[in-house]
């Protein structure tokens, strides 16, 4: 899995989608590039943004970010940018076939994780490649999450 490393002290990351791991079953991930304005950037650098409800699509060959929340630029007046605009992500075609066969042959949906800047100060995103989660799994996984706190709790008393 192509995954960003949690240690990296230079990443800063813009936005995150934390409900996607609870709705959705994450199988694979891929680091993806952003095709954004100017104006777009520096309001990602202010940490406002929201991708709860955002999808990735293909379209026309192309791959794109739909329903992002990115707030307008309060410096940037008459130059501002669409704040739910569609934006382009930058992948390698290969990369973009392979998710796009997933999606139409075993019905995959392409989730938004997060939003951050690399250590060379570029904005990527970290899309999943995931199955959607029924009732009865979430409620496995609230149950996981409550064992693993209760444990901790007891762990603790303990020692």
């Amino acid at each position: 899995m192509n995954q960003v490393r949690k240690s990296d002290p230079n990443s800063k990351v813009a936005a995150e989608n934390r409900k996607a791991r609870f709705s959705y079953e994450v199988i694979d991930t891929y680091e993806a590039g952003l095709a954004l304005t100017g104006t777009e950037v520096k309001s990602l650098r202010g940490g406002h943004a929201n991708i709860a409800e955002s999808y990735a699509s293909m379209e026309g060959g192309e791959l794109w970010l739909i329903n992002s929340y990115l707030p307008e630029y309060l410096q940037a007046n008459r130059f501002n940018h669409e704040p739910r605009r569609r934006r382009k992500l930058l992948m390698k075609k290969k990369e973009m076939a392979k998710l796009s066969q997933a999606v139409e042959r075993q019905g995959m949906t392409m989730v938004p994780l997060k939003i951050y800047f690399n250590d060379r100060g570029r904005a990527k995103l970290l899309l999943a490649l995931a199955r959607g989660k029924n009732a009865a799994d979430k409620r496995q996984t609230e149950k996981d999450r409550d064992w693993a706190r209760e444990k901790g709790r007891l762990l603790k008393d303990r020692g």
